[in-house]
């Protein structure tokens, strides 16, 4: 019986468990948004890719200029193209009906995308500005056959419109626009094409002029001058141009939004209805839902909003007698709401979403034919939607609908119930910060509080902190069993932040374009833990926030724009207070040292809060690039390098480092210098000739080394490439030796003329770099990571500065010391090692700014990057080396120790045994 418990336990000493073998931690730890941006109203559509089937994809071009297609199913991308894009011009996006390809305009480009995939089919590209396209549907009142064309209109020297293959992209026919007038819109019946134009009178109003042009040649038809009581005041007074539809019509208000004005396009009759008002409220905004299938009914929708409530009227065309009559109205609820226009066959119908249901109708009748309470968490309010209805019979079976929310998110809705949701509102991010939980940063806080009081407060402090922690006892001790069984499996770092205990768990808060805040989880990326608008902005109005974390657990927001800020908790979104910041000019940054300096008049000026300042001015011709300062949180474990045979090579450390880059645009050079911003001193310059200055140029300092990334041209003595160079400034270049530094007793920036010895190499990588920043841990024991965005490949890696260390030896191989300190030869070309890069197989694409944060252990650095997409990891550029990974089986430990005491348990009586006897 002993030898069978000793064989057993010998057995549990050599068992492995196939979960000690070691697994890669990619997709695990890292997490990523694929992101489009928020969908426009009119370029936001349910469309079948392919024609044989009844599938369909969402469709959009998005406000950051993004085409792409989701699957309804589940909200994944299908596919997305990143497109030129410029805030102030119009994007179109249109798909004929039962064709497998869409067609975009942006800019002066007109492309068709494969429905499927989104290959390129075709693309035209001309001097103009596309003001707006439509896809012939029809031609002379029968359906086009094989591809449709797609009709274009550009303003600006080449104003014309234009018909083009549907195939191949070639233009079939041009009607230039010879008169003055600016051009609007394009809109097709189902035998003319329709050139609307603006026209300014004297007095400064505008005028709806339309040129009928014939569908086949390009000739012109007819010009129609549309006169009104009152004319147009602006072109925002203009609510829609229908298109495709068997009468497209076009509509507007007047500046007062008291009348409602509606013309058959390539007609002269002008229809008016009064806009009634309910309440004292006025009507701030009007849209006209239409159908866009040419065989729908001639129907369509007004939708009113003020600012507490919605309604609509429904209006019909009669095609044979050229009238519009009003049909009936749908109730003014209170609350925003949206509606959206689907067309099954002939048949029309609108869909209502307000915050507590959803509803649909047809165009025919007001009797509501499908009704469903909205299931979402909380009251949405919806800013514009589409959606798809299923019919059967004369039933309506099933709507989905996808809906832009006020908080920047996309939620896609089945009969009420939410089936997945998008933060597009992240895409738009222009400002990040990690910043820890009010929680944690509470905890600090008592405890410095009571290191640097006297001991009998700090113990009276103390107890009545733990009395406190008592009545949180029961809570602790109902999650204790889950806490220990998530030790035991290996998944307490996937917790949340109150039982953070490695510091993963850290609040990103992301400040938007749009005046929002949102603030993520950064061990749980999926939930978002509070979404708040905090400034609103008026079109066109731009604010610059800068996010700050002092300690407590509040976030101090100041924007500059508005000469305002607030304060928050970090943990729950809270208003704390309102503050006025210190504002500067508008370039400033704030260095370690509390110097300020500012670009100014061509040159860079620094200034201390005593007063003293001074100004760099760069050479002749040369204009500043960019300004960046080492980090103010940049800890450094020590002060040398420790060679191989045991000596020091000592650092030059200064908190007040700054790399400045120029550039002269007539000669193609740049020239990077290293300044101290309290003297403004020059530690180090280097000029590079035959400069690609169209090409992100990129730079970085840290601790006491520097980096930047340039393009330059080909040259006699070198090819054309990408460069990178890194630089390290020491004391001395001699071991042991501190040189001038090692007699004075006192070091002062101002009054010092000592400088560095710099070390540096230059590096051909394979493409360009767009931003680099580095790897942050708590003590800066770990050694350091660059992590460089890669614009062209859409990627970041993490590139170990041992690969970059300006030490290695040149033309020769290294010395065993040199090898003990992990040095190679120098070799003037770095290939990205599949292994650096972070996003793995993902495309993370328009990457801006990447952050860091260290985690409460010290092997670990948080990273997150933004721009459209969002990315974030964790990295930990020495191993793990201060907390157990995955692969550590908890288990089997637990086994070998039980094992371990029933062993001692049977082994022991027959070792006293043998003693007694011996």
């Amino acid at each position: 019986m002993r030898l069978l418990l000793l064989l057993l336990s010998a057995a549990c000493l050599t068992a492995r468990l196939t979960s000690a073998i070691f697994v890669d931690e990619a997709w695990n730890i890292d997490y990523h948004y694929a992101l489009l941006g928020a969908p426009k109203e009119d370029t936001t559509f349910f469309h079948q890719p392919n024609p044989s089937s009844r599938a369909t994809l969402v469709y959009t071009l998005s406000q950051e200029g993004v085409l792409g297609a989701v699957n309804p199913r589940d909200g994944s991308v299908v596919w997305r193209q990143l497109l030129p894009h410029n805030a102030s011009n119009p994007s179109f996006l249109r798909a004929g009906e039962g064709q497998d390809i869409v067609v975009s305009g942006t800019g002066s480009q007109v492309a068709a995308w494969s429905a499927a995939d989104g290959r390129l089919v075709w693309s035209l590209d001309d001097n103009g500005c596309v003001e707006d396209l439509e896809i012939l549907e029809l031609l002379d009142g029968k359906e086009t056959s094989g591809a449709k064309d797609t009709l274009v209109i550009t303003s600006g020297d080449r104003a014309a419109v234009r018909r083009v293959d549907g195939s191949s992209g070639a233009v079939r026919w041009e009607y230039k626009v010879e008169s003055a007038d600016t051009p609007y819109q394009i809109s097709a019946s189902t035998t003319e094409v329709f050139a609307i134009l603006l026209h300014r009178t004297m007095l400064g109003n505008l005028k709806v002029k339309v040129i009928s042009l014939d569908p086949v040649t390009g000739r012109k038809n007819d010009e129609i001058v549309l006169n009104s009581d009152s004319e147009l005041s602006s072109p925002d007074t203009i609510i829609s141009v229908g298109a495709n539809s068997a009468s497209p019509i076009i509509a507007w208000t007047d500046s007062s939004v008291t009348t409602l004005r509606v013309n058959i396009i390539g007609s002269k009759e002008i229809a008016s209805f009064k806009i009634e008002k309910h309440g004292d409220q006025a009507v701030e905004r009007v849209r006209l839902h239409a159908p866009y299938h040419s065989n729908a009914l001639s129907h369509f929708l007004i939708h009113y909003e003020t600012a507490s409530s919605h309604w609509a009227e429904v209006f019909h065309v009669n095609l044979k007698s050229n009238k519009i009559d009003k049909a009936y109205s749908l109730p003014r609820v209170q609350g925003k709401g949206a509606f959206s226009t689907s067309s099954t066959d002939a048949n029309v119908y609108f869909t209502r979403i307000s915050d507590t249901e959803v509803t649909t109708i047809s165009s025919a009748s007001h009797g509501v034919l499908a009704r469903w309470q909205m299931k979402t968490p909380a009251a949405i309010v919806p800013i514009h939607a589409v959606s798809e209805v299923s019919v059967k019979g004369d039933t309506v079976s099933a709507v989905r609908t996808a809906v832009l929310l006020s908080t920047g998110e996309w939620l896609l809705l089945r009969e009420g119930s939410p089936v997945w949701q998008r933060p597009e509102m992240l895409a738009e991010t222009i400002a990040a910060a990690f910043v820890a939980p009010a929680e944690a940063e509470l905890l600090v806080q008592q405890l410095e509080g009571e290191a640097h009081s006297n001991p009998v407060s700090a113990y009276i402090h103390r107890v009545q902190r733990h009395l406190t922690d008592l009545q949180s006892l029961p809570t602790l001790l109902a999650s204790l069993p889950s806490k220990v069984v998530k030790g035991f499996i290996g998944t307490s770092t996937d917790g949340d932040a109150a039982s953070d205990s490695f510091g993963f768990h850290q609040i990103i808060v992301c400040a938007t374009k749009s005046g929002r805040l949102v603030a993520l989880d950064a061990g749980n990326p999926e939930r978002i833990l509070w979404n708040k608008q905090v400034i609103e902005l008026k079109p066109g109005q731009e604010w610059k926030p800068s996010i700050q974390s002092p300690r407590g657990g509040v976030l101090s927001l100041h924007y500059p724009a508005d000469a305002v800020g607030l304060q928050l908790n970090v943990s729950t979104g809270q208003d704390i207070a309102h503050e006025l910041p210190d504002l500067a000019d508008d370039f400033s940054l704030t260095s370690s040292s509390d110097i300020k300096y500012t670009l100014r008049d061509g040159g860079l000026e620094g200034r201390m809060e005593s007063g003293s300042a001074w100004h760099f001015l760069p050479a002749e011709g040369e204009r500043i690039l960019s300004l960046v300062p080492r980090p103010v949180n940049d800890p450094v474990a020590a002060i040398g390098k420790v060679l191989g045979d045991r000596r020091v090579l000592y650092k030059y450390l200064d908190p007040n480092l700054a790399l400045l880059a120029t550039a002269n645009d007539a000669s193609g050079s740049t020239t990077f210098y290293v300044l101290n911003t309290v003297s403004g001193a020059i530690l180090y310059s280097n000029r590079h000739t035959g400069v690609d200055l169209t090409t992100p140029i990129s730079s970085i300092v840290s601790e006491n080394w520097f980096a930047y990334s340039l393009a330059s041209d080909a040259s006699d003595v070198s090819p054309k490439g990408h460069q990178l160079v890194v630089g390290e400034l020491f004391e001395s270049l001699a071991a042991n030796d501190r040189g001038p530094l090692s007699t004075a007793a006192n070091f002062s920036s101002l009054q010092s003329s000592t400088h560095p010895f710099a070390l540096t190499k230059t590096y051909q990588i394979p493409e360009t770099i767009s931003k680099m920043v580095v790897t942050r841990t708590k003590q800066g024991i770990t050694s350091r990571q660059i992590l460089a965005v890669l614009p062209d490949s859409n990627a970041i890696v993490g590139i170990p500065y041992g690969v970059l260390d300006p030490r290695r030896p040149v033309n020769r191989d290294p010395t065993k010391d040199e090898q003990a300190e992990g040095l190679a030869r120098y070799t003037p070309v770095i290939e990205f090692d599949p292994k650096w890069y972070l996003n793995h197989q993902r495309e993370v694409i328009g990457v801006q700014e990447v952050v860091t944060s260290p985690a409460l252990v010290e092997s670990t650095s948080l990273v997150f990057a933004y721009g459209l997409d969002v990315f974030g990891t964790r990295l930990s550029p020495s191993f793990s080396f201060d907390i157990l990974g995955k692969d550590f089986n908890k288990l089997q430990m637990l086994a070998t120790v039980a094992a371990l005491a029933v062993a001692t348990f049977v082994v022991g009586p027959l070792v006293r045994s043998a003693s007694f006897v011996g």
